[in-house]
């Protein structure tokens, strides 16, 4: 039977970098998988990308790139990543101008576009899932809407010779999905096969989770190596079979445990994981140590996919003004209570509109140390944090503003004053005709379709 191995590269947008590098070198895998975009994410790259229209791909993506590719290109190995964000096509730009500057200019360089239905959704009144109201009611506070694609057009572009294939948003698990459909030539009816390959997808997406990072919690889950921590390798058979391993020697540990861990990872009803590409059913799942960092993984399940694609809308939804001062040594906690109290009645007196405010004393070690904290009657340094909803910038500002006056205007030493005021992009979910989004592939220089 044929069997690829899929190296987890990336678990989020600002994940560690060397794993994967070991992965590539160590790991005797096929394709290496980059997972780095959170919900989130993507309306903050759509704002980034309207500022600078070369923008809204992952930050860290040169670093990604540089540090992979001559492994990759040289160990044939293939790489499948929604680093695309909001501009996979400049993504793909970049990463070729890489590969030209490596001597690499061989590499066949793939964009998956066709997941921004902003237009689509902005015409049709659709539901917003999270709280009563729809799409239509955020007005110009939408900033965007991105559909999860699945894994189609990735195993397309990958069959189309694609070294790289950048794609933006995209459920998690067709990341690896779509290289077990390229390998091994699944049908995209083949509920089974689809529901198979998405366990494997759902428990590799989060890279170091996985293998022990996520799961360590000391002394009841202790975990060997965790500054070394490895990665996950899945070894994924034709028939849908798995084993979830890692790179031998590297730090971390692979077991039962963990794995049961992530299969239930932000899962709402293990009968139907839904997603673009099949209705997953993890509640027949069997997990089982074979040996050392090797699990078995079997019994997942599929049914027929809905005709709806789940969309992720950003929208602007408010602002937070924010401010900060610690107070330590003797009477540290009643001066840092004594500023709360007058940080909250000036926000009274001035009137500033909030429509949330939280006041806290964040009773850390921070300042002074973790020994000279513990034989304290009561906590040695305290950190104040005063933090508000606002409608506007300007009455943002101004909280972040009154915590910074305490420097002069009471309790006594306070110091590491520290204030901001942001917007908040926000994001919900909205469920659109999976016909209205047109993914395509489009190769770097070229379009396959």
């Amino acid at each position: 039977m044929r069997t690829i191995r899929i190296g987890s590269g990336a678990g989020y947008s600002g994940d560690r970098i060397e794993p994967a590098v070991e992965l590539a070198e160590r790991g005797e895998i096929q394709y290496l998988v980059f997972e780095c975009l959170g919900e989130r994410t993507v309306a903050l790259a759509q704002q980034a990308r309207m500022k600078n229209p070369e923008a809204g791909y992952d930050p860290l993506l040169e670093e990604r790139m540089r540090a992979v590719l001559p492994v990759c290109a040289a160990r044939g190995i293939r790489i499948v990543t929604n680093m695309g964000a909001a501009n996979p096509v400049a993504a793909a730009r970049k990463t070729a101008e890489i590969a030209k500057s490596l001597g690499l200019s061989a590499l066949k360089i793939a964009a998956i576009v066709g997941d921004d239905v902003l237009d689509a959704c902005k015409a049709r009144d659709l539901p917003i899932m999270e709280f009563d109201g729809t799409i239509k009611q955020l007005g110009n506070r939408l900033l965007s809407a991105n559909a999860y694609l699945g894994a189609e057009p990735m195993a397309e572009a990958l069959g189309g010779g694609a070294d790289v294939v950048i794609t933006g948003r995209a459920s998690d698990p067709a990341l690896f999905l779509a290289p077990m459909i390229h390998a091994f030539g699944w049908a995209m009816d083949d509920w089974n096969l689809l529901g198979q390959g998405t366990v494997a997808g759902h428990l590799l997406e989060c890279a170091g989770q996985i293998t022990g990072g996520y799961f360590a919690d000391p002394p009841y889950k202790n975990i060997p190596d965790l500054a070394r921590l490895g990665f996950p390798i899945g070894e994924v058979g034709e028939d849908g079979s798995l084993v979830i391993t890692k790179v031998a020697g590297s730090g971390g540990a692979v077991t039962e445990q963990t794995c049961k861990e992530q299969l239930l990872y932000e899962v709402h009803d293990p009968t139907r994981y839904l997603q673009p590409d099949v209705t997953a059913d993890f509640s027949q799942v069997r997990i089982e140590q074979i040996g050392k960092d090797r699990v078995r993984i079997s019994g997942g399940r599929g049914s027929r996919r809905t005709g709806t694609l789940k969309v992720s809308v950003g929208y602007l939804d408010s602002f937070i003004g924010e401010g900060q001062i610690s107070y330590a040594g003797p009477g540290a906690l009643a001066r840092g209570r004594l500023a709360l109290d007058i940080v909250r009645e000036r926000l009274k007196l001035t009137g500033v509109a909030a429509s949330e405010l939280r006041f806290e004393l964040i009773g850390v070690d921070s300042l002074h140390g973790a020994q000279v904290s513990a034989h304290a009657n009561e906590p040695y340094e305290v950190r104040v944090r005063v933090a508000g909803r606002t409608e506007n910038l300007r009455e943002a500002v101004r909280i972040g503003n009154e915590v910074e006056t305490l420097y002069t205007n009471g309790p006594a030493a306070g110091g590491g004053a520290f204030k901001s005021a942001r917007d908040v992009v926000a994001v919900a979910s909205v469920l659109l005709p999976r016909e209205l989004a047109a993914p395509r592939v489009q190769f770097v220089g070229g379009e396959l379709r």
